[in-house]
């Protein structure tokens, strides 16, 4: 059935203070700021999306983004902290102290291709509309509700709050054709329904076999970029549960249906297994200790099972010699062909899965003696090829082996940029020598990209 834009606004329903959970105390103060200033100014601004639907469900929301009529050239002006991003559709962010930056989006239109269904995947969008087109043109309806501060009250266009009330996940509209004009929306509705534990709406979950053969014909670079969203969330388990409960699952990964259902489930469960601990350690990381794996990490985790199947790693004997490289050269090339090229992935991320990935067996074998062999604990990737390995017994069931969170914990951004800018040379402590080269990254005088020569001592 086509999707129609209704003939006139439709009725909102506004839900009071006294009947909604969200207290003015909780919004992030920079946001507050900004709702406030363009109250100021003369213009309606609304706290949207993600940050009324986690504040409604009694979470603390990871952004806070504002709605508003006013203009990107008007908000330039009101704002003058700020600066214009996007090309699709232009957003305005203003910056505060300590890195915060809080996104203002002016109100869009229900301009998504042709009303008559007909149109290209991804159509332009780039009109400015009202309240009730702006939540029409959202994904879900648990995102599609507004929050304004001067009555206090929750508006609804789609019926969001029955939907957060109920645990539900709904497409606004149609869902065929909303997955029509823009397949990612699949995997945005598996993403909430993982991360709130909400069931998927009967009509939504039936639209995502219909189209999910669609979802490859999206950019492999936005697809790669949404996986890692899910792998990083801390709830890939999830997440994995729900794509494996649809066609998407083999859609985006088809070498991993290889094997037979007897293997194919083994596999599955080892790799939930191996998600289960990476979200433990995600879900650790604190703001004073953020934890961050590595991207081409996760990808060799999800590529394991794959692996296993396909060059029966770890394998009964330990290859040497010309055995060795000939199975390094067929897992390049299998890794290149079902994961590289699909999602766009750069050299060095797969140069990397390849190292985890074949020295799995070298450290499994290893393990009978007690030790692993002396030039691979002197190689930089060793320590990370261990924890690989060790996630690897997890997935096997082995609970005696365990990952330190503490092993994935990053320096805070305040760090790392002291770092980097005490290594930078200054224009009165040049040295020409060749052999004293520091990799950094810098646009001060006297060092180039990627390479600062340390100051003279």
């Amino acid at each position: 059935m086509p999707e129609t834009k209704p003939a006139s606004p439709p009725t909102a329903t506004i839900i009071p203070e006294g009947e909604h959970p969200i207290r003015e105390q909780l919004l992030d103060r920079e946001a507050l700021k900004v709702l406030y200033r363009l109250r100021d100014a003369g213009f309606k601004g609304y706290l949207v999306g993600g940050g009324v639907r986690d504040l409604f469900l009694g979470k603390k929301p990871k952004d806070f983004d504002v709605s508003t009529d006013a203009r990107p050239g008007e908000l330039r002006r009101i704002f003058r902290n700020s600066r214009t991003i996007g090309r699709r559709f232009r957003l305005v962010q203003v910056f505060f102290h300590g890195n915060r930056i809080v996104e203002v989006s002016t109100l869009r239109s229900h301009s998504e291709g042709a009303e008559n269904g007909e149109g290209d995947v991804l159509a332009a969008n780039n009109t400015f509309g009202t309240l009730d087109e702006d939540a029409f043109r959202r994904d879900l309806t648990i995102n599609a509700l507004f929050y304004e501060i001067e009555n206090h009250t929750v508006i609804d266009y789609v019926g969001g709050v029955a939907d957060l009330n109920r645990g539900i996940i709904r497409m606004v509209g149609d869902p065929g054709l909303r997955f029509h004009h823009d397949p990612v929306r699949m995997l945005r509705a598996i993403r909430h329904a993982a991360r709130t534990g909400f069931s998927i709406d009967p009509a939504t979950f039936a639209a995502l076999g219909e189209h999910a053969s669609e979802l490859m014909l999206c950019p492999p670079s936005r697809l790669r970029d949404e996986i890692l969203k899910d792998l990083h969330s801390g709830a890939s388990r999830a997440w994995a549960e729900q794509c494996m409960a649809t066609p998407l699952w083999l859609t985006l990964f088809p070498f991993l249906g290889e094997g037979g259902k007897g293997r194919v489930r083994e596999m599955r469960t080892m790799l939930l297994r191996m998600l289960a601990e990476i979200d433990r350690i995600n879900q650790s990381g604190t703001e004073e200790k953020p934890v961050h794996m590595d991207d081409h990490f996760l990808f060799a985790v999800l590529l394991l099972p794959w692996a296993i199947t396909a060059f029966d790693l770890p394998g009964a004997e330990r290859l040497q010699g010309a055995r060795f490289h000939e199975l390094a050269l067929a897992l390049r090339q299998g890794v290149e062909e079902c994961f590289g090229t699909p999602f766009n992935i750069q050299r060095m991320a797969k140069d990397r899965i390849c190292v985890l990935l074949m020295q799995l067996p070298t450290l499994h074998h290893a393990s009978a003696g007690g030790k692993p062999p002396r030039w691979l604990k002197g190689k930089s990737y060793y320590a990370e090829c261990k924890r690989f390995y060790d996630l690897f017994q997890l997935g096997l069931g082995d609970r005696s082996a365990g990952i330190a969170a503490e092993d994935f914990v990053q320096p805070k951004a305040a760090e790392r940029v002291v770092t980097v800018i005490s290594a930078v040379e200054t224009p009165s402590s040049r040295s020409h020598g060749r052999g004293s080269g520091t990799p950094v990254f810098s646009r001060q005088p006297g060092g180039v990209f990627g390479l600062c020569r340390k100051p003279a001592s």
